[in-house]
C-alpha cells in the first residue's frame, strides 16, 4: 500500500513517509523490549529479597518513559505526513480532474468522483496518520516479545513462535475472501451516491406528478442492494476474526501447558512461567486487533486503487510547443466526435471569416451545443481539425486558448461568495469602472439595486439565493468583464423576461461589437442577422445559405422557421455565432 500511495503522489513524498515509518517501527520494538524487564521484576518479587526489584521497576519505568516519547513523536509524524499527503492528493486531484474531456463526466462518473473526493480520500490518506501506527505495532511489538521469550527461554518462545505462520496465513486468506465483498460493497455505494443525486435532482418532477410521499424505487432498490453488499462483507469477514481469535487463544493455552509442564519437571521457576505468560498475553491484544486493523487497510487500499485508476485517466494532452493563434477566426475541417458507439458530429466541415456571423440551427440533440464545446475543447475530435485563428485547438496551450474565451451556457454555476466576487472572476485586476459597466450591459444593475446587499449579496452555492434569470445575468457580466476576443453564449436569455430579454440583447450588440461571438439561442431574430446559417441535424449540416436562401428552398430551415413562428408550436434551439474584431469596456 506505501508503494502504491507514493507512486499516486510522486517520490518527493517518499523520504517523510519513510522517515514515519521507521520511527514507527522504532517506537513498536522500544514497546516489545520494554516488556522485557517484566521478567527480572517478576522473578525479584517471586525471590527470597522482593527488594531487589527496585531497580528493575525504576528501569521498567525509564523504559516506558522513553516508548511514551517515542510513541508522541511518531503519531504526530503520522499526523503531520498525513495531513500533507491529503493536501496533496487534493491538489493532485483537482487539477487532474480539471484537465479530464468533459465527456468523462458521465452521470455515473459523477456520483463516483463526489464519493471519492470526500469520503475516498479521507479514507486513502487516513491510513498514514491512523492505521499506520498500529498495524506497525500489532506486528512488530509481539514479534520482539517473542524473541524476548527465546532469549529468556528457548522452548517457550519457539512455542509462541509457532503461532506467527498461523497469524500469517489467517491474515492473508481473509484479506483473500474479504477482496470480492469490499469491491462489492464499494460499488454498491457509488451507485446508491448517483440515486441519490439523481432523486434530489428529481424533486422537481416528482414534486410536479403529486409524487412527493411515495418512495423513489430506484433509489430503494439501491440501498437495498448497500445493506445486502454490507450483510454479505460481515459474514465473509467472521471467519477470519474467529480463526484469529482462536489461534491467538489457543498460543496462549499452549504456552500455559507448557509453562507448568516445565516448571513441575523443575526446567523452568514459577517467576519465569509466570512473566512468559504475562508477555504472552501483551501479544494477545494487538494480534487480535489485526482484524479490523486488516478490514481498514483493505478499505482504504481499494479507495486507493480508484484514486489511482482516475488519476491515470489520460487528460487532453498538452503540445510541448505551444503556437499563439494570431486571429480570431473559427474553422472545421472533417470534424467527427463520438460519445461511445454514438457519433455526435458526422465529418462536419465550415469555415467562419473574422467578423461574421454564423447561424447553426437544427433540433435538440443535433450537436449545435457540442461545436460550441469543441470551440473551446472540452473535448479532442475523434477526427478532422478545429482551428481558432488558423492554429489547431490542439497546438494551442490550454491557459493561452481560455484566455481567449468567455463562456456563458445555459446552466449558469455560481461560486458561493458576494456578486461582486462571481463577476471578478471574468477578470480579478479589472477596476471599478469597468466591473460597473460590465454590470450594466448585462442589466445586473438592476437586479444589485434592489438586493439589500447590493453588491455584498451573497449568491449561496452555485447561485442558490438568486433566480434563474440573476444567475444568467452574473454569468453574462462575468463574461463581458473577462474582455476575451471570443465568447460563447447557450442559450443566455433563456431565463429573462422580455423586457429584460430585449435590454441584454441591445447591451450584448452594442458592448461586443468587435468580438468573437458563439451563441445559441432560441430568438430567430438573432438568426436572421447571421451572415450565413447551417442546419444541423444528427451531427451532419443539411442545409447552409443565408436566411432568405433558405426560406426560398422551403427544406428544413424554412420548416423550421415556419413551426416556430407559430405561437402554439415550442421553438427550436438555435446556435449563432457571431465574430467580429475586439473590444476594450
Amino acid at each position: 500500500m506505501i508503494r502504491m500511495l507514493l507512486r499516486v503522489l510522486g517520490d518527493e513524498y517518499a523520504r517523510p513517509v519513510r522517515r514515519t515509518v521507521a520511527l514507527m517501527t522504532t517506537t513498536a520494538v522500544a514497546e516489545g523490549l520494554s516488556y522485557a524487564l517484566l521478567v527480572p521484576v517478576l522473578r525479584a518479587l517471586f525471590g527470597s529479597t522482593p527488594a531487589d526489584a527496585w531497580p528493575w521497576l525504576i528501569a521498567f519505568g525509564a523504559a516506558v518513559a522513553v516508548y511514551a516519547v517515542l510513541r508522541y513523536i511518531s503519531d504526530l509524524s503520522g499526523f503531520r505526513v498525513g495531513v500533507a499527503l491529503l493536501r496533496a492528493m487534493y491538489h493532485r486531484l483537482g487539477d487532474h480532474l480539471a484537465r479530464l474531456p468533459l465527456g468523462w463526466y458521465s452521470a455515473r462518473r459523477v456520483g463516483e468522483v463526489s464519493v471519492l473526493a470526500g469520503q475516498g480520500v479521507l479514507q486513502a490518506m487516513s491510513a498514514i496518520a491512523h492505521l499506520l501506527a498500529p498495524l506497525i505495532s500489532a506486528g512488530v511489538t509481539p514479534l520482539t516479545i517473542v524473541l524476548v521469550m527465546l532469549a529468556f527461554h528457548w522452548q517457550m518462545g519457539l512455542a509462541a513462535l509457532a503461532a506467527a505462520p498461523v497469524v500469517a496465513a489467517i491474515q492473508i486468506w481473509t484479506g483473500r475472501l474479504m477482496a470480492a465483498n469490499d469491491a462489492e460493497s464499494a460499488e454498491r455505494d457509488h451507485e446508491a451516491t448517483g440515486r441519490v443525486i439523481e432523486y434530489l435532482r428529481a424533486q422537481p418532477v416528482l414534486r410536479a406528478g403529486g409524487r412527493t410521499v411515495e418512495r423513489f424505487q430506484l433509489l430503494d432498490d439501491s440501498l437495498r442492494e448497500v445493506q445486502r453488499a454490507s450483510r454479505r462483507s460481515t459474514l465473509s469477514a467472521l471467519p477470519g476474526v474467529l480463526g484469529l481469535t482462536f489461534t491467538v487463544q489457543a498460543m496462549f493455552t499452549g504456552l500455559l501447558v507448557l509453562g507448568v509442564h516445565l516448571a513441575l519437571g523443575g526446567k523452568i521457576g514459577v517467576a519465569e512461567v509466570l512473566a512468559i505468560l504475562v508477555l504472552a498475553a501483551r501479544c494477545a491484544d494487538p494480534l487480535l486487533s489485526l482484524a479490523e486493523i486488516g478490514g481498514q487497510l483493505r478499505g482504504a487500499r481499494s479507495e486507493l486503487k480508484r484514486l489511482d485508476a482516475v488519476l491515470r485517466t489520460r487528460p487532453l494532452p498538452e503540445t510541448p510547443d505551444p503556437i499563439q493563434p494570431v486571429g480570431h477566426d473559427l474553422e472545421f475541417e472533417s470534424v467527427a466526435l463520438r460519445h461511445g458507439d454514438r457519433t455526435v458530429i458526422d465529418h462536419v466541415s465550415l469555415s467562419v471569416p473574422e467578423g461574421q456571423r454564423l447561424a447553426v440551427v437544427g433540433p435538440s440533440g443535433a450537436g449545435k451545443s457540442t461545436l460550441l464545446q469543441l470551440i473551446a475543447r472540452f473535448y479532442d475530435v475523434d477526427a478532422g481539425v478545429v482551428r481558432v485563428g488558423g492554429v489547431d485547438v490542439r497546438a494551442i496551450d490550454t491557459e493561452a486558448l481560455m484566455a481567449q474565451i468567455a463562456i456563458v451556457f445555459q446552466d449558469v454555476y455560481l461560486f458561493d461568495g458576494t456578486i461582486e466576487e462571481n463577476v471578478r472572476l471574468g477578470r480579478p485586476d479589472a477596476d471599478e469602472t469597468a466591473v460597473r459597466a460590465a454590470a450594466t450591459a448585462a442589466r445586473l444593475d438592476d437586479v444589485i439595486e434592489r438586493l439589500p446587499g447590493g453588491w455584498a449579496t451573497n449568491v449561496g452555492e452555485g447561485g442558490a439565493l438568486l433566480s434563474g434569470g440573476e444567475r444568467q445575468r452574473v454569468a453574462i457580466a462575468r463574461a463581458l468583464l473577462k474582455n476575451a476576443p471570443i465568447v460563447l453564449l447557450d442559450e443566455v436569455t433563456s431565463a429573462l423576461d422580455p423586457v429584460n430579454e430585449a435590454a441584454v440583447h441591445e447591451g450584448i450588440e452594442r458592448l461586443m461589437a468587435g468580438r468573437t461571438v458563439v451563441m445559441v439561442a432560441h430568438r430567430m431574430r438573432t438568426v436572421q442577422r447571421a451572415d450565413r446559417i447551417v442546419f444541423l441535424d444528427d451531427g451532419r449540416i443539411v442545409e447552409e445559405g443565408s436566411h432568405d436562401e433558405l426560406l426560398r428552398r422551403g427544406g428544413r430551415y424554412a420548416d423550421f422557421w415556419n413551426v416556430s413562428l407559430t405561437p402554439a408550436e415550442p421553438g427550436h434551439t438555435m446556435m449563432v455565432t457571431h465574430f467580429t474584431d475586439s473590444w476594450v469596456p
